[in-house]
């Protein structure tokens, strides 16, 4: 009997056909397990050796926020034709600094692979690289665990679509044209501007913007009184029937003591936007009145004022503002920055050099805003920092003081001895009449209409 006959027979006398069965599945069962094993741990160390880290540029915060349970808005942003998928299949992402692709895409259960191939996948493709905080990207993908559909959304109105194909993924551009309302309100000062523009849900950034308009002619906490009465004309973005902006002022009005105050925006020749008078004399002022939005004076240009420290006698320079701290300071005219560094008592100081021999600063500050260094010039109204109390402040403050010749000068008074801005020009004047008279005669419709409105209730 040769050895395969004897094999049998020694297997047949020794182990029972049930044991047989059971041996041969476990063995089935083990080989299925190692091969599974050596595969995974092939594609850990595929995975692991291939990291791939985009940051998402302007880092300035932390974190992610995903939407992925309300899925609608991204939806409906998304062209009809691009609409294959249920709504409930996309998962939505807002984009924060400090984020980056390669952690967004583990999010959604895609790997650094799925993201390379889709970075590689065409040159249009390469805004991937380019993608900043605000930004939302939607994800569709399949069960099968493919990205059929990345979609990345720069605002409402403005975006792309990658779209999976045979030959990596297509990228098309997403446009969409915002509807315009023109919008009227008008706001009856009792305590304050803001509360008064709140009361009437007007955005604060317009507030802030209409008090930056008239800064070089109304004193905000000085000028105005109970009574005095406000109007503004803007547009209202809408999308698909829902609010998602506001577009810039067109025509503001603002009634101080029955001294009448309007400034119609106007883009001129050069591209340059700006806010005129009706007869073209430009509201921008060679300074702002303040450089700060919402404050009160606690303490003014005083050549015999008692120190709150010291206790002595010694002049005070300039003009306090007290404000929370974080509140923006503004530079009240274009110059060159010669200072932006921790200075003695005045904590941390800005000094900014202005044409015809003007020079201003800004002290206490809790710190600087980005980009403000020595050297660096910057525009009217320009953020510079912020109020805090650093040096010897008793509290959260902004200390501001104007010189002229190097000589100080109480910033609230020699303001109206300044020479204005630019005005439009005579050549331009035609043009600016054409161009703005459509504007001011709709405000001044809308205007004697509420007006009307009010006498009849």
């Amino acid at each position: 009997m040769d050895f395969l006959e004897n094999s049998k027979q020694f297997i047949a006398e020794y182990y029972p056909k049930d044991h047989l069965y059971l041996a041969g599945s476990l063995s089935v069962l083990i080989i299925i397990f190692l091969a599974l094993t050596n595969e995974e741990a092939k594609y850990l160390s595929s995975s692991q050796s291939k990291k791939i880290s985009i940051p998402i540029s302007s880092a300035q915060t932390e974190g992610l926020e995903q939407t992925a349970t309300d899925t609608s808005a991204i939806q409906n942003r998304i062209p009809l034709e691009e609409q294959t998928q249920p709504s409930n299949s996309w998962q939505n992402f807002i984009i924060k600094s400090g984020d980056n692709l390669s952690n967004i895409f583990s999010k959604v259960g895609l790997t650094d692979q799925d993201l390379f191939r889709v970075l590689n996948s065409s040159k249009e493709a390469q805004i991937l690289n380019e993608i900043y905080p605000g930004y939302e990207l939607g994800f569709f993908v399949q069960s099968s665990g493919d990205l059929e559909k990345l979609l990345v959304l720069k605002n409402p109105l403005e975006g792309f679509i990658f779209s999976r194909g045979d030959d990596g993924y297509k990228v098309e551009r997403i446009t969409k044209e915002a509807q315009l309302l023109p919008t009227f309100k008008v706001g009856i000062i009792k305590d304050s501007l803001f509360l008064a523009g709140q009361e009437e849900r007007i955005p604060d950034a317009h507030l802030m913007e209409m008090a930056n308009i008239f800064g070089g002619v109304i004193d905000f906490i000085l000028d105005p009184r109970e009574g005095d009465r406000f109007s503004i004309l803007y547009n209202e973005e809408y999308l698909d029937g829902d609010l998602i902006g506001h577009d810039d002022i067109l025509v503001t009005q603002f009634v101080n003591q029955d001294e009448i105050f309007t400034a119609v925006r106007y883009v001129n020749e050069e591209g340059e936007v700006g806010y005129y008078s009706p007869d073209g004399e430009s509201m921008r002022k060679a300074f702002l009145r303040n450089p700060l939005d919402v404050f009160r004076i606690s303490s003014n240009f005083n050549p015999r004022r008692r120190h709150p420290i010291l206790n002595t006698i010694r002049a005070h320079k300039g003009t306090d503002y007290a404000a929370p701290t974080g509140t923006p300071i503004r530079a009240t005219s274009e110059g060159r920055i010669t200072r932006a560094s921790r200075y003695g008592s005045f904590g941390n100081l800005v000094i900014i050099q202005h044409s015809g021999g003007f020079e201003t600063k800004y002290a206490h500050l809790s710190r600087f805003a980005s980009g403000i260094s020595r050297g660096s010039r910057v525009r009217q109204g320009d953020i510079i920092g912020y109020v805090g109390s650093t040096g010897g402040a008793t509290g959260p403050h902004l200390h501001y003081e104007f010189l002229v010749s190097g000589v100080h000068q109480n910033p609230r008074t020699i303001l109206d001895k300044l020479p204005k801005a630019e005005s439009i020009n005579r050549d331009e004047m035609a043009l600016f009449k054409k161009e703005t008279g459509k504007l001011l005669s709709q405000f001044e419709e809308l205007s004697n209409s509420r007006i009307f409105n009010s006498q009849s209730k």
